[in-house]
């Protein structure tokens, strides 16, 4: 769901020489310690991706399936597992694809010249698979009348879970790239942040829109299930909030300095 981008040397060079800002790595301090013997292939990248993805919207829509058919996880325990499997993921995958896991922050990455376009594609694609396999998963797994439905679907109006999705998913960029793009944030505990982060906003606007910020989150329970109900508010918000907190933390951060100093 969140962007840990690549802290590799390598990598960094190759995206200055394609016109596109590297994003340092904030988790495990790899920006310093990570050889240039380590290199992921695109191939790698999209792999990490799925597997990420999937692991997310496994254990995030599993916990809502579980409480839902069993009542025993309770909402503040949905609100920790989709804050601690974001959190793990990023320290996971984080040195091979930047972790993001979420459509909206490559999308984003990608205008704001931190990624490179060619590879939006890609991503993408292995994000919604992630999510459409993790959602076929669950679906096996467990009897998912309409009640236990594990997807988002607006629990009042479109405009009150559009609203809600930009506002939770401004605040998910915005410390995304306080921890992702600039030196002096928190570093190494940006995995951290950013599953805390995720957490507060499931707590404040789960009872609202289901707390997407994440259109493969939303898009692979629907396809899975067929639920479409309001499908185009986790599409539209998430990539609003999220190049919305992404040019605010960017006009903030200006130093009128060049990026290698």
């Amino acid at each position: 769901m969140a962007n840990i981008a690549e802290g590799i040397q390598e990598e960094e060079m190759s995206s200055m020489e394609e016109g596109v800002n590297p994003i340092p790595s904030i988790t495990l301090g790899m920006h310093s310690c990570c050889s240039s013997n380590h290199v992921a292939t695109l191939a790698q990248k999209a792999i990490a991706e799925f597997i990420g993805t999937y692991m997310v919207v496994f254990a995030g829509c599993g916990s809502v399936a579980v409480n839902k058919i069993y009542g025993s996880v309770t909402f503040p325990g949905i609100c920790v597992t989709w804050g601690l499997i974001v959190m793990v993921m990023i320290y996971s995958v984080a040195h091979i694809s930047g972790a993001h896991f979420n459509p909206a922050v490559t999308i984003t990455w990608a205008i704001f010249r931190r990624f490179p376009f060619k590879e939006v594609p890609l991503y993408i694609f292995s994000q919604l698979m992630g999510s459409v396999l993790a959602s076929g998963t669950l679906a096996i797994m467990f009897n998912v009348t309409p009640n236990a439905y594990f997807g988002t679907v607006p629990v009042g109006s479109n405009g009150q879970s559009l609203a809600a999705e930009i506002i939770i998913t401004f605040l998910l960029m915005f410390v995304i790239s306080a921890v992702s793009t600039d030196d002096r944030a928190v570093g190494d505990f940006g995995g951290v942040a950013v599953g805390m982060t995720i957490m507060l906003n499931v707590f404040i606007a789960g009872p609202v829109s289901g707390a997407s910020m994440n259109p493969a989150r939303s898009l692979g329970p629907a396809l899975v299930k067929h639920v479409y109900k309001g499908l185009w508010v986790y599409i539209v918000g998430p990539i609003v909030g999220a190049i919305t907190g992404a040019f605010v933390y960017n006009f903030l951060r200006s130093t009128g300095k060049p990026l290698s100093e």
